[in-house]
């Protein structure tokens, strides 16, 4: 009895409910308007195309950095990287449209999409782009091979797991277990054996010794790009331009060599309100704003490859220059930090000395120090430096060390612990020492008819201060400079002593 009360009931409802409104409720796919249909296949063209774009820039971002680099597994990573991005936007043209060779051919009537085409101008143009863009990079599939085969001159490259999943046993060793690669990690090099550093400053005039008899440091590869591998991906790189020109403006794509540029600067450079915040001191002459970095920033970690044609941290972040070039020759600020001191970077002859001076604004220096204390500021201006090579190599030890110094009552290194808001006051001696001096080789007979020229020599000697006033986490510190005074570069006078014929 119940049941047939409510059936009474629903055909009471139905009878009453208009039919407009059940129409509105509901309304089956074949009645929905031509409109919308086009509209949702648009965005979803849209959605899939932004996709392989984006896909397809960052692969031409990982093939780019992989092509200078020495690791194998990173080329053998955009291989096969490079295998699935073509399929699946070769699954995609033949989706949108059957014959993507004829729909982006150019003919005498290019301006009329085919009528069995549904895509307006804006997505043919992406279509055509990816399609033609796609057609580039595949041409890299048999560069990419032969390359991996040079990377593993330099590297181990282990086999990778079958893709059936099957185990395949050792030849010699059956019961050895099998060591798959991981990809995400850098291939294991095959000559990097480094059990020390690099080697200190080399002794000018006499036999050095070394920690290991016979020890060769290893050498590391230099790698260049062939030049048809990057017109491939410069032309892949336009192609995508044009695809992306034709999206809506409301889709935006992300450049990871962009991303990388601007890491890059997060890490060794100043951030770009610095500059504007010390504009007033900056404006000076002979001042500079400089980030110092970490010693290790400049050194290749040991044990690892390196690919000795790339520019390195301070090709791309040069230290500040203190004078103008001659000769090929500029004296440079090669500030950096070691552990919690700062010091100047030694290279060849090149020493100095540091001094804390307390919380004096840079302002206040001038070429006189007259506000320094005189015992300070008679060693800094009165310092006379040794006039023989010898004696010039004694007087850097010294420096560095700290030990037997007789020109002062107080020990003055090289370096000095670092501390915020304080001023140091640094005189910098450089050289630049004639090649054949440096590399001690006997002279040709051409070379003996050029002695004089060759036996010139380039030289500072500059006094100039800095001033920390940041300092980041990773120990970096911002700092301003000043160049106080400019003394007479100073003049090795037995350097012919130091001539092989």
């Amino acid at each position: 009895m119940r049941h047939i009360f409510f059936s009474f009931l629903l055909l009471f409802w139905l009878i009453s409910v208009p039919r407009n409104t059940l129409a509105a409720e509901y309304k089956p796919e074949s009645a929905q308007s031509p409109n919308s249909a086009l509209l949702s296949a648009s965005k979803n063209f849209y959605k899939s195309a932004s996709l392989l774009v984006q896909q397809q820039i960052n692969l031409i971002a990982r093939i780019d950095q992989a092509l200078s680099q020495p690791d194998a597994n990173r080329m053998r990573v955009v291989r096969g990287q490079l295998t699935i991005q073509v399929k699946a936007v070769e699954g995609f043209l033949k989706y949108q449209y059957n014959s993507p060779k004829a729909l982006c051919t150019p003919t005498d009537s290019s301006t009329r999409l085919p009528k069995t085409s549904l895509l307006s101008v804006e997505q043919t143009q992406i279509y055509c782009s990816l399609y033609a863009s796609s057609s580039q990079l595949s041409k890299l599939a048999p560069l990419l091979d032969r390359l991996l085969s040079r990377r593993g001159e330099l590297a181990l490259v282990r086999e990778l797991p079958l893709v059936s999943g099957e185990r395949q046993s050792d030849p010699v060793l059956s019961i050895a277990p099998i060591q798959y690669p991981n990809l995400g990690k850098p291939a294991i090099p095959f000559s990097t054996w480094e059990p020390i550093p690099p080697s200190p400053p080399q002794i000018i005039g006499r036999t050095q010794k070394t920690a290991i008899a016979d020890y060769v440091p290893p050498r590391q590869p230099a790698i260049a790009p062939p030049a048809e591998a990057l017109t491939t991906i410069e032309t892949a790189k336009q192609l995508n331009s044009t695809a992306q020109a034709a999206f809506p403006p409301d889709i935006k794509f992300n450049d990871p060599r962009e991303t990388l540029t601007k890491l890059d600067r997060f890490a060794y450079d100043l951030d770009p309100q610095e500059p504007q915040i010390y504009a007033k001191f900056l404006t000076s002459p002979n001042t500079g704003i400089f980030r110092v970095l970490p010693h290790t920033a400049y050194n290749r970690p040991l044990n690892t490859l390196q690919n000795r044609l790339q520019p390195s941290v301070s090709d791309r972040y040069p230290f500040p220059s203190l004078g103008e070039a001659k000769g090929g020759f500029t004296p440079s600020l090669a500030l950096v930090t070691v552990g919690d001191n700062f010091g100047l970077k030694q290279q060849g002859l090149d020493y100095n000395f540091m001094v804390n001076v307390g919380d004096i604004p840079l302002e206040k220096l001038d070429a006189k120090l007259q506000v320094i204390s005189p015992q300070t500021r008679e060693f800094f201006l009165n310092y006379q430096p040794p006039k023989q090579l010898q004696a010039l190599q004694i007087e850097q030890r010294r420096f560095l060390s700290g030990k037997n110094q007789q020109f002062n009552h107080q020990v003055i290194l090289a370096g000095a612990k670092s501390e915020l808001n304080r001023t140091y006051l640094v005189r910098s001696l450089q050289f630049q020492l004639p090649e054949m001096i440096v590399t001690g080789q006997p002279l040709t007979p051409t070379q003996r008819r050029h002695l004089d020229q060759l036996q010139q020599m380039h030289s500072s000697d500059i006094i100039f201060a800095f001033r920390p006033v940041r300092r980041r986490s990773d120990g970096s510190y911002t700092v301003l400079w000043r160049i106080l005074n400019q003394l007479p570069a100073p003049q090795i006078e037995d350097l012919e002593n130091y001539v092989k014929f």
